[in-house]
């Protein structure tokens, strides 16, 4: 099992290879020589160094305190998170995994190798605790494959100790600055060496730097390039199963999809429609997970609220099976959907969908009048499937109504969204009352909903014999909460069309 920690830390370079004095620093007392080790790092990537693109590094490394496979995502500028795996001589299947939205189906080689000697001291307040490691390494750095380029260089590291506050770190860069110490123009040891053992070639190739979106294609695919994005990245936390990362995947296929059908005049649906019905299947998937997350939240705060009068029979035990019994099977599904070949291909129709767009002619065109047209549009879908609703009589054909209207407030959210960049105010505004119409409408679908799984949840009590009777207690104000939605919505709706300005 691969375990996760948060790596906070600062690099330097320096003309001189030694370590300035830091027992000046606020609130060290002490600095502690922890000796010299020699580590021995390999470090695995794509022919084509995908990893590297995406600033992931992917090490087998031995010597040192934790010898073994680390594996390390960026967070932010000097923040990743390493995620560790015992010694092997291959790559670990579980790291793997967490790579393969990157990697697809091409094979992870040696790429580099470094050896470092690394001279370490500890910074400890007057209580002995770590505050921080400061390591001085002298690093030999070697190309796997090719021509075998070296590089050698020595560098400094400030890595915060666990919990530690970063704020700690400012006090120390502060010393080192005063010494001449200047932080590093590389973010990493795998960047410097494969920047400085890259093979030579004829010319120089010329960096496209990213434009600002002009047109209204422009903004469509700065849009769609977002959720591609998204949708790689969220994988390995997908994977491993970290708060809302499922919800967050979802979102961005939705988002996507939803780009596709708003925007029909701007990207041919011809080559759009079969993506969106890959995107379908992958949020479907993804809904398994999401859908039972949030009747089980649902249900556990309803049956907390209840007075313990109103509880009877042992409905705590019956949900917990249920959450588990749907839980894990949703889970090992769900793994099972990101390794297959259907889910890599997705990945690759839209690499190149964002490579080679295709574009129609109002893409040309000018995005206030393009994009503006387009939400406008969604919009009064939106209003003649709310006004509908309205006008239903509470019950079946009403809660599909809403269920509708949901689903095209979420479109023309969406549609507002990819706007804003273009449009500004009026576009930001309408995306943050969509937000509200859509929590609203999605209340009463959660409702909806929650009152199915309360049915066949007391079928099933009923059946081994328990009271249902609390099953009966939490469906009637599953039915109050709806009727309260039902009810607010003539009013919400008449001011979030009379606040319409797009």
């Amino acid at each position: 099992m691969a375990d996760t920690k948060r790596e906070i830390e600062r690099k330097y370079e320096s003309d001189d290879s030694g370590l300035p004095d830091l027992t000046g620093v606020a609130g060290v007392a002490a600095v502690i020589d922890k000796g010299v080790a020699c580590l021995d790092a390999t470090y695995y990537d794509t022919a084509d160094e995908r990893l590297a693109a995406s600033a992931i590094t992917l090490r087998r490394r031995t010597g040192g305190s934790d010898a073994g496979w680390h594996l390390k995502f960026p967070v932010a500028p000097g923040v990743r998170d390493e995620i560790q795996a015992p010694l092997s001589d291959t790559v670990p299947r579980t790291l793997a995994g967490l790579v393969r939205s990157r990697v697809r189906e091409a094979e992870l080689l040696p790429v580099v190798r470094l050896r470092s000697d690394r001279d370490v001291r500890d910074l400890v307040d007057a209580d002995g605790q770590l505050l921080a490691e400061v390591s001085v390494d002298a690093v030999h750095a070697e190309r796997l494959g090719g021509d075998g380029a070296t590089a050698q260089w020595t560098e400094m590291e400030v890595e915060l100790a666990d919990g530690g506050d970063p704020a700690f770190l400012d006090k120390v860069d502060k010393r080192l600055r005063k010494t001449g110490v200047r932080p590093s123009k590389s973010a990493s040891k795998l960047a410097r060496a494969l920047a400085e053992t890259a093979p030579k070639k004829k010319g120089k190739k010329k960096q496209q730097q990213a434009k600002d979106p002009v047109t209204a294609g422009d903004h469509v695919l700065a849009y769609v390039r977002q959720q591609r994005d998204a949708i790689v990245e969220l994988d390995p936390a997908v994977r491993q199963d970290v708060f809302d990362s499922v919800h967050r995947m979802r979102v961005a296929t939705r988002r996507m999809r939803s780009a596709f059908r708003s925007y029909g005049k701007v990207l041919d649906r011809t080559v759009t429609d079969p993506i969106g019905e890959e995107l379908k299947w992958l949020a479907g998937e993804l809904g398994v997970d999401r859908d039972h997350e949030v009747l089980t939240e649902r249900l556990t705060a309803a049956l907390g609220e209840l007075p313990r009068t109103l509880v009877s029979g042992p409905i705590r035990t019956r949900l917990r099976m249920w959450m588990n019994a749907r839980r894990g099977g949703s889970r090992r599904r769900l793994t099972g959907v990101l390794d297959s070949r259907r889910y890599l291909t997705l990945l690759d129709s839209l690499d190149a969908l964002v490579e080679d767009p295709p574009l129609l002619e109002a893409a040309a065109g000018k995005p206030e009048k393009v994009i503006t047209k387009v939400v406008r549009k969604d919009f009064g879908k939106l209003s003649g499937l709310v006004e509908q609703a309205i006008e239903l009589e509470p019950g079946q054909d009403r809660d599909l109504a809403l269920h509708e209207a949901r689903k095209k407030a979420k479109r023309t959210r969406y549609a507002a969204e990819a706007a804003a960049p273009a449009l500004g105010g009026s576009a930001t505004a309408l995306v943050k009352s969509m937000k509200s119409l859509q929590g609203l409408l999605g209340d009463h679908q959660d409702s909806v909903m929650t009152r199915q799984t309360l049915r066949e949840l007391s079928a099933v009590a009923h059946a081994a014999g328990e009271s249902s009777f609390t099953y009966g207690v939490l469906y009637g104000r599953e039915e109050q909460r709806a009727a309260a939605v039902e009810a607010a919505l003539p009013a919400a709706w008449a001011e979030t069309a009379g606040g319409m300005e797009v």
